[in-house]
């Protein structure tokens, strides 16, 4: 993705997120000189990996297959493995219509997926087999709004806003808006997108950014080489 493009994104991505009345952290709005000279003041937003984050999945296709994430907050691994401390994490996502996010499921993470605002949340769903892999026969059960619900599959969920579904490690899903762009709310255990994503397809997790202006703000993806 172009650089240039990744900034427009950011434009467009806050002012739909302030929209709804949400507003980020002001570390959100920092320079990357700025995150440069405070870098060891952020080092817990920096180690935690939040921030901005927007992918095409190395397709190079961003309005079909791609996501805007903004990681508000995310835990420690170490303390979700020893059962107490920081477990948690938050995201804000946004899903453009008819944008694909493709079918994948988590190792580790549960979490429940809510449509803040905007047009409907399609959800695809399949469950796995014995050995946690995608199984385009398995069904399955989840979780909304608090309720049982239970799927089979390839059974799509239509999420109004304020509706939620809540995706254990193993529910395999795919989303995207239909009718319209969503803001979505993420509440999860600690997120890893480095490691605990598993695609169906060979794809990848992070967009390669051609660097054709300075950006913005610095994308989490960029925290290794800007910040070294």
């Amino acid at each position: 993705m172009k650089r240039s493009t990744i900034n427009d994104i950011m434009a467009e991505a806050d002012a739909m997120i302030r929209s709804f009345g949400f507003t980020l952290p002001p570390w959100a709005y920092w320079t990357p000189e700025t995150f440069k000279a405070r870098a060891s003041d952020a080092r817990a937003v920096i180690e935690a990996r939040c921030g901005w984050d927007i992918t095409d999945y190395g397709a190079g296709r961003y309005d079909e297959m791609g996501l805007f994430l903004f990681t508000l907050r995310n835990g420690r691994l170490a303390d979700l493995q020893r059962g107490g401390g920081m477990c948690y994490a938050e995201k804000l996502l946004i899903s453009k219509q008819d944008q694909l996010s493709p079918m994948h499921t988590h190792v580790i993470k549960a979490e429940d997926i809510i449509n803040r605002g905007g047009a409907t949340l399609v959800v695809e769903l399949f469950g796995s087999d014995a050995g946690g892999n995608f199984d385009e026969t398995a069904g399955g059960t989840v979780l909304c709004d608090g309720i049982k619900r239970d799927f089979d599959a390839g059974e799509k969920l239509y999420l109004a806003p304020g509706e939620s579904v809540t995706l254990m490690p193993g529910d395999w899903h795919a989303f995207w808006g239909e009718g319209g762009d969503v803001l979505i709310g993420e509440v999860s255990t600690v997120n890893d997108d480095e490691t605990d994503n598993l695609f169906r397809e060979p794809i990848g997790r992070f967009a390669q950014v051609e660097e054709d202006t300075d950006p913005t703000h610095l994308l989490v993806s960029d925290y290794r080489t800007w910040l070294a």
